[in-house]
């Protein structure tokens, strides 16, 4: 999720005439996987310390409540990890100036705050929304910009649809934890709608980015690369089917699944912008 809208992003930009700036591009994939495994750290240990993960709990297992590290050991690792984004942000703001330095500070002020302090965002209904932004219209855009020095209007609808698609991974697991996120007095998206809004949302998300190679297919008909991401449907439909149909533990393959299912999206659409 972290290493998809940076690829787009760049693609798009290199599809637009921007000349391909390998090192930055390297440099904005570090500092958002880093950015993403600092988030993932903290989340791990303050859903520990809330009581979330519980014995019962039916995802995969977690550092902090497994026992294989402190909460400090892994507050620090988080901390390490987040360091290490800013010192590589740095360099990046150095590149990009104010634009990049705005991106970075609210990606980093995100990141904590997804479960950091008194009303963490993942514990309410808004955190699809702020996947959304974040793993979409930032990241997608925060990469384009640093690759062509300017914006571009395709930004906009090209970050809703990868970023579409990371907040179906994000609702899928709040469904999945649906029954002990409730009794943790957490009031996640899935447990203010329910669980056939989930299911019909989860669609809606994982399908609407098939519009985009679309739009963009239409809007230039000598170029007709873009479609090649239709050829990720099939593994959308399949997704959202059996979605429906599982339960619990069951969830957890298609949790993983769902992740990758962007991945090869936005690589047929990165593919069939370059083309």
């Amino acid at each position: 999720m972290a290493v998809t809208p940076v690829v787009v992003g760049a693609s798009l930009a290199w599809a637009e005439d921007a000349t391909a700036n390998w090192p930055v591009f390297m440099l904005t994939l570090a500092c958002a996987v880093l950015i993403q495994v600092g988030t993932n750290l903290l989340n791990d240990v303050t859903d520990y310390e809330k009581g979330n993960d519980r014995a019962d709990r039916v995802g995969p297992l977690r550092i902090t409540a497994a026992g294989w590290a402190t909460p400090s050991e892994v507050r620090r690792a988080a901390s390490v990890v987040f360091g290490l984004a800013m010192l590589i942000g740095l360099v990046l703001v150095w590149l990009g100036g104010a634009v990049i330095l705005g991106l970075g500070v609210f990606s980093i002020v995100a990141g904590w705050s997804y479960s950091g302090g008194s009303r963490p965002v993942s514990h309410g209904q808004y955190g699809e929304l702020f996947v959304l932004l974040f793993f979409g219209l930032v990241a997608v855009g925060g990469s384009h910009y640093l690759q062509a020095g300017q914006w571009s209007p395709l930004i906009v609808p090209t970050g809703l649809a990868i970023g579409s698609m990371a907040s179906a991974v994000l609702l899928l697991n709040n469904y999945r934890d649906l029954a002990a996120d409730t009794a943790a007095g957490r009031r996640t998206l899935a447990a203010v709608i329910g669980p056939a809004q989930s299911r019909g949302l989860y669609a809606v998300l994982m399908l609407m980015p098939l519009a985009l190679p679309t739009w963009l297919a239409l809007r230039n008909p000598s170029h007709p690369a873009a479609l090649l991401a239709w050829l990720s449907a099939p593994l959308l439909l399949s997704l959202v089917w059996r979605m429906g149909r599982a339960s619990g533990a069951a969830l957890n393959p298609v949790l993983g699944q769902t992740a990758l299912s962007q991945a090869a999206f936005g690589s047929l659409l990165a593919a069939g912008m370059l083309l």
